[in-house]
């Protein structure tokens, strides 16, 4: 038998070069997150890769804070993230940093660099910074404080550093090249000043490294081998390389670019999302209708169907654009086999069984999943009154309308046959009741005189049924559209979020706990709300209908 090939992305293919040649010897990745805000979809994606591959070479790997920005940076996002990445189930074991630990390391390799002469004090504004640094079709000019000489420059960073200036008056820059041809590489900012007391080390400083400067030296410092970023970092890799060889690191780490997690009609963006949230659009960055990793919690979607959707969508140095359906498909596939399939009624209208005994409730057997016997089965309660769904009746139906109409024999699922005698109306026309017989010796769904029925509809029995709401979700922004009207409101879909409190569900499911799973039969996958449930009360959310038209690509 022939040894199946597996294809290597692009990264498995550089790392597994790199350990050919002697380049590391053990693996380390990491994931940076900036703590100003929640994680969505597109970190799952970076999470589930760097773990992978520490996994895959049996590596380490890091969860490191990239916290050198306190103007918007919140415990709450730093205890959010490691959640939501346990959630994942991504083990940082004892390798978690924080940027900030690293701020003494940070200042002294700036001060190596003025020392080698490569990094200055420049007193532009950061509007005249802007404009002498050039176009793309144009070269930059020197800043006139370019030439400052090393003895001042270290006065002029030490005297920034014990909080003589303030915010905007001097920055340090790294002194490269003017007139290269990536900008990025055109003396850069590498420190600012910042009076803002910090969330970890409060007022102690005063001055502040750029993420392009502090990054590459937080991976050198950690041992980190491969810094694996998206694609709109790959400009910003030229100054990476420059910061770990000028700054003197014997085993720079390596950068290496992939395309980022684009998801169609939904908002990812940190800024976007913030307005929904002070908004009260959405009622946090867990609303069930945004994809930050809490929300996909939230809503239902489980560790195992994040990680098949990472694995679907693959690894590519393209950006593109995915379906959202696909992540769709993914939660559907995982939770076919799992869920308990459960009668819930949405849309409800009552049916009196007319020849049934009034005061009886007898149990009827039902499977818990007819294409996984492992779930068991359990006993459902039946009685005379039922709910069934609105649109399981129809007073004149079209052709090929198999369910329930006067005159017509359908089966109650896993209970009985019933046939339609008749119904009753409001004073506005809308069906209140309707009436049918039963037939006693059809129980379990099965007629022993071999008569076929062609309509099956689900049910919940009146007396015992327990009331409870639910919510289903749509996309909340057409982004094809654009997220933003003319008038500068934000595009939001009005039915997002339908809520309905009258419907009748099976008591079994009174007893949901926040997270527990279902599928109700006909109306799709749903979850218990977190957020909204309380012992005894649960409140469902869609997490997904049951079917798609969407083909999974080959």
């Amino acid at each position: 038998m022939e040894k199946e090939v597996i294809s290597r992305n692009f990264i498995e293919q550089i790392i597994d070069k790199d350990l050919a040649e002697g380049k590391y010897e053990k693996i380390c990745t990491r994931f940076p997150p900036e703590p100003n805000g929640y994680l969505h979809i597109g970190h799952a994606k970076s999470i589930l890769l760097n773990y992978g591959l520490a996994q895959e070479y049996n590596g380490q790997f890091n969860l490191r804070f990239d916290d050198t920005n306190p103007t918007k940076e919140k415990m709450e996002f730093v205890e959010s993230i490691q959640k939501d990445i346990e959630w994942l189930g991504a083990d940082w074991k004892d390798h978690l940093y924080f940027a900030s630990d690293y701020f003494p390391q940070m200042y002294e390799a700036a001060v190596s660099l003025i020392k080698k002469g490569k990094a200055f004090v420049c007193d532009l504004s950061a509007e005249e910074i802007r404009e002498y640094r050039g176009t793309l079709k144009e070269p930059g000019k020197n800043s006139p404080y370019r030439d400052r000489s090393i003895e001042e420059n270290l006065e002029l960073f030490e005297r920034m550093k014990n909080g003589e200036f303030e915010d905007g008056s001097k920055v340090l820059r790294a002194k490269i090249d003017m007139s290269s041809p990536n900008i990025n590489m055109r003396d850069p900012v590498i420190y600012r000043i910042a009076h803002m007391s910090h969330q970890r080390t409060g007022d102690k400083w005063c001055i502040y490294p750029m993420y392009d400067f502090a990054h590459p030296i937080e991976d050198a410092i950690e041992g980190v081998t491969h810094s694996i970023c998206t694609l709109e970092f790959e400009d910003h890799r030229p100054l990476y390389d420059w910061v770990v060889n000028e700054v003197g690191y014997e085993h720079p780490p390596k950068q290496i670019e992939f395309a980022k997690l684009y998801l169609t009609n939904v908002v990812t963006g940190k800024r976007y999302i913030k307005k929904l949230v002070e908004e009260g659009t959405v009622d946090g960055w867990d609303d069930p209708r945004l994809v930050s990793i809490a929300a996909l919690k939230r809503r239902g979607f489980t560790p195992d169907s994040l990680k098949k959707f990472v694995e679907t969508v693959g690894v590519a140095k393209a950006n593109s654009s995915v379906d959202y359906a696909q992540l769709e498909f993914c939660i559907r596939d995982d939770l076919k086999m799992k869920d308990a399939r459960m009668m819930a009624v949405l849309d409800p209208v009552k049916l009196i069984i007319d020849n049934y005994p009034d005061d009886k409730i007898e149990y009827v057997e039902v499977p818990n999943n007819k294409d996984n016997e492992e779930l068991g089965t359990r006993m459902v309660p039946f009685g005379k009154e039922l709910y069934i769904e609105r649109e399981d009746f129809m007073e004149i139906p079209p052709r090929k309308y198999f369910r329930m109409f006067p005159g017509n024999e359908v089966r109650l699922m896993n209970a009985y046959f019933v046939k339609c005698t008749g119904f009753e109306k409001d004073e506005n026309g809308n069906i209140t009741e309707i009436h049918c017989t039963y037939d006693p010796e059809s129980k379990g769904g099965n007629s022993p005189d071999g008569r076929k029925v062609k309509g099956t509809i689900h049910w919940v029995a009146a007396k015992t049924a327990f009331r409870g709401e639910v919510r289903l979700y749509e996309n909340l922004i057409d982004e094809e559209k654009g997220v933003y009207n003319e008038d500068g409101t934000m595009n939001i879909n009005p039915n997002s979020l339908t809520v309905l409190t009258g419907c009748y569900m099976e008591p079994a499911l009174g007893e949901a706990k926040a997270y527990d799973s279902f599928q109700f039969v006909r109306n799709g996958f749903f979850c218990a709300d977190a957020k909204l449930s309380s012992p005894g009360a649960p409140v469902f959310g869609r997490i997904v209908s049951l079917k798609s038209s969407f083909k999974m690509p080959k």
